[in-house]
């Protein structure tokens, strides 16, 4: 309802009445006021007169009623500890295929290897709960069209020369603009759910690490709709993952990397190897080769360029 009330208001640009809001939606004008009335507290400004109301200004708040067609799937919260924790209670309960949680900042974000992921506000934090029909040695080839996904819109909406650094962060000059994170659960030989955990720096301040990450609003000079690159982002991903035809996905994502055929580390729980990154297969795993020739075969790992 908050979504149709919002597109009358910026339809009209003017003034219009509680009654003809109510007419056009089926709903009285009491009903009208109490949306408004929650609208204006989510930081919408709407001019509250006598003859009606007015929509001033928008916020780029990622409400699930900003996310067009996807208003009972999308979960937004302020503040979380992580959006990866609460996927997965939604996804043990049941919650459908598709199911985005987002969170306007984190105060435990993760990355890889039990890393903090700064979540200030300002970035776009989210979890998609998927439950392909796939066997569990496939999984990983989800996480690997995420990345892929956002490198293509980054680069084709953007304009921003984004490349994907193994396993799955998007870098841009070198300075980090995103990373992934994924957990699956299966029963058998069947995927139960595969979680993806996504941050972008979208408009958040990163001086702090200038050296390490940056931010859209940093390459672009102005600031970016996240409600919008959301939006965009899920729509381009469920499209590629909709077609069940996951097959070339590591291939094309090969034509955005910036890991293979240059020196890497690769630093895991249990060790540390470091090589020449030769290839990727078809299932995301890396080939790395050591320095005395022999070929090693990495499934996960946090990778660091060294040349």
């Amino acid at each position: 309802m908050k979504s149709q009330i919002l597109h009358i208001l910026e339809k009209n640009n003017r003034v219009i009445s509680g009654d003809t809001i109510g007419a056009a939606l089926g709903i009285s004008r009491v009903s009208v006021w109490k949306h408004i009335r929650e609208l204006q507290e989510s930081d919408y400004k709407i001019i509250v007169t006598s003859k009606g109301y007015q929509l001033v200004d928008t916020t780029d708040t990622p409400f699930p009623w900003e996310i067009s067609g996807r208003e009972s799937k999308v979960h937004y919260f302020p503040e979380l500890g992580s959006t990866m924790d609460i996927a997965r209670e939604m996804a043990r309960k049941g919650c459908p295929h598709f199911t985005v949680v987002v969170a306007g900042r984190q105060t435990r974000g993760r990355g890889r290897l039990k890393r903090e992921w700064c979540s200030l506000e300002g970035g776009l934090y989210f979890t998609l709960v998927l439950r392909p029909k796939i066997s569990p040695i496939f999984s990983a080839r989800l996480i690997f069209c995420a990345s892929l996904t956002l490198a293509h819109l980054l680069n084709k909406r953007f304009s921003v020369p984004a490349q994907v650094k193994w396993p799955n962060d998007i870098l841009v000059r070198g300075r980090k603009i995103s990373g992934m994170l994924s957990e699956m659960e299966a029963e058998g030989d069947r995927v139960t759910f595969v979680n993806i955990g996504i941050g972008i720096n979208v408009n958040n301040d990163l001086s702090f690490q200038a050296d390490r990450a940056i931010s859209l609003r940093e390459i672009l000079k102005k600031s970016v709709s996240r409600k919008e690159l959301l939006s965009m982002f899920l729509d381009a991903f469920e499209n590629r993952v909709e077609q069940k035809n996951l097959d070339h996905v590591v291939s094309e994502w090969k034509q955005y990397t910036t890991t293979l055929n240059r020196k890497i580390r690769i630093v895991t729980q249990d060790e540390v190897s470091e090589g020449l990154a030769k290839d990727v297969d078809e299932n995301g795993t890396l080939i790395l080769e050591l320095a005395d020739g022999s070929v090693k075969k990495i499934v996960h790992g946090d990778c660091f360029h060294l040349g």
